[in-house]
């Protein structure tokens, strides 16, 4: 039987050029649709902005500016000296009060965070190398206390090793320096350790919510049944569907970079391609979990319900972005190693802080890698091309 040669010309083999010609005009069809959709631009785009200056200059474990009441009984240029090395340090506001009863006032009303007393006999015993000061600190937000406290010892003990330095005294000599140092964090900040983190909830922000919402939405208003009484096949349609948001993810994390270094003065030791491939991953797995909650529910209200409790509240509160996991019952404990974001979050903060630990990279890649295969391939099995 003879064909026809310009038939054949004409019609495209769909195992050629059809699946790709496709694939392109339903993936410009999807860019063209993010780009009028204002809502899904304010998501993917303004709300990581607003995250990355909230969590960066807003958030943050630190101490600063910290209120203390001295009580200064005794007058001598030596505990005059100490009060002036307080004033100095950006971590404290020093106010002199005239008697304890007036700074357990200031306490009360929570004018003061700490109080600092000063015996009469100060001078004299550290003369003798036995001086002592006195610390009360408002403990209703004990984290805050603990921290001032840890200021306060600090503060005091680097003016008496530098009282000791000038003093020809034989107590004195007798004076033990002590250094330390902060490992993977050595300015002591706490931005350093937040803003790296960042980097997971923008790409679980994007790539979950957002595609679940966006995709719920498009269930709800038919055009995906619509799209499946055409010839493309679910396998297009999810992959269509992938690329716009992979590279909005992929957006969100230029710009947790730029915002790191020049903002914050963020270091990163380890490896920019690293960086950039487990991200890739990562952002694999929050397309999964969005594409896969949509495809269940099917509803828009009930998609964002459950990408907020499945990914985003997780993202933060269990892979130990905030709080650290040791210290967290053991189920709690459990429930977080099974968050993919956990393996993500560690290994960012790792690369930032700490650098290339290839143990702990190969470990954590794969670990995502399997999360992606797996998700992505629920997510093709769920949406299949048949109509409710």
């Amino acid at each position: 039987m003879n064909r026809d040669p310009q038939f054949a010309r004409a019609v495209p083999s769909d195992r050629s050029g059809g699946f790709w010609l496709r694939l392109i005009s339903l993936t410009r069809k999807e860019f063209r649709q993010l780009w009028r959709d204002a809502s899904n631009l304010m998501i993917g785009i303004g709300l990581p902005i607003a995250l990355i200056l909230i969590f960066g200059y807003a958030l943050t474990f630190d101490v600063r500016d910290a209120r203390v009441a001295v009580v200064l009984e005794d007058s001598s240029p030596v505990a005059q000296s100490l009060v002036s090395s307080l004033e100095l340090s950006d971590y404290f506001v020093p106010v002199k009060v005239t008697s304890m009863h007036e700074a357990t006032e200031m306490m009360k009303a929570h004018e003061s965070d700490a109080i600092l007393r000063i015996p009469s006999d100060f001078a004299r015993r550290l003369s003798v190398g036995d001086a002592q000061v006195q610390t009360l600190l408002l403990g209703s937000d004990p984290t805050r206390a603990s921290a001032i406290r840890s200021y306060l010892e600090g503060a005091v003990a680097i003016w008496g090793q530098k009282q000791a330095s000038r003093s020809h005294s034989p107590a004195a000599q007798g004076a033990v320096v002590i250094v330390d140092r902060m490992w993977f964090n050595a300015a002591n900040n706490s931005t350093w350790y937040l803003v790296p983190g960042l980097i997971a909830l923008i790409m679980t922000l994007v790539g979950t919510f957002l595609t679940a919402l966006v995709m719920a939405r498009e269930w709800e208003r038919g055009t995906i049944e619509a799209l499946f009484v055409t010839p493309v096949h679910p396998v297009e349609i999810l992959i269509a569907k992938i690329i716009p948001y992979f590279f909005i993810g992929l957006l969100g994390l230029v710009m947790c970079v730029v915002t790191a270094r020049v903002l914050f003065d963020v270091p990163i030791y380890g490896s920019m391609w690293v960086l950039v491939l487990a991200s890739m991953l990562y952002m694999f797995v929050s397309l999964g979990i969005g594409l896969l909650i949509s495809a269940m529910t099917k509803n828009q209200f009930l998609a964002s319900q459950v990408a907020l409790l499945a990914s985003f509240l997780p993202a933060m509160m269990l892979t130990g972005f905030i709080f650290d996991l040791r210290n967290v019952p053991t189920a709690v404990y459990v429930i977080g190693q099974l968050v993919p974001a956990t393996y993500f979050l560690e290994l960012v903060k790792s690369l930032f802080l700490a650098g290339n630990y290839w143990p702990l990279i190969i470990k954590n890649c794969s670990v995502l890698a399997i999360y992606a295969i797996v998700l992505l391939g629920l997510a093709r099995f769920v949406t299949r091309k048949k109509l409710d």
